[in-house]
């Protein structure tokens, strides 16, 4: 009954979000600023720093914003990502989440 419960409402709350489709293009334009760390393609040379290709697009945009909300906290990523819209966000995701 929990996992039903459970369901019902992730359906609910990505309904009522609002969705917007990505532009792969648009996302690889401004993924330049991501390069450094992640990788021209979204693979990073370094360790430390999460492959970014490859990635689920809803992960992709849930961990930005989550990085601007402050839910999810590391210094760096969050002043990159503070000037993000919401709509650059949907582009990065899909642009990322294209990459195999």
């Amino acid at each position: 009954m929990k996992k039903l419960i459970l369901a019902v409402a992730t359906a609910t709350v990505m309904m009522a979000s609002p969705v917007f489709a990505g532009d792969a293009a648009a996302g690889k334009v401004k993924s330049a600023t991501c390069a450094a760390c992640h990788g021209a393609a979204g693979i990073s040379a370094i360790p430390m720093y999460p492959n970014l290709a490859g990635q689920k697009e809803a992960y992709i945009a849930k961990q930005l914003k989550d990085f601007i909300s402050g839910q999810r906290k590391d210094p760096v990523m969050s002043a990159m990502a503070a000037g993000l819209t919401d709509a650059d966000i949907a582009n990065l995701a899909a642009y990322y989440s294209s990459i195999k």
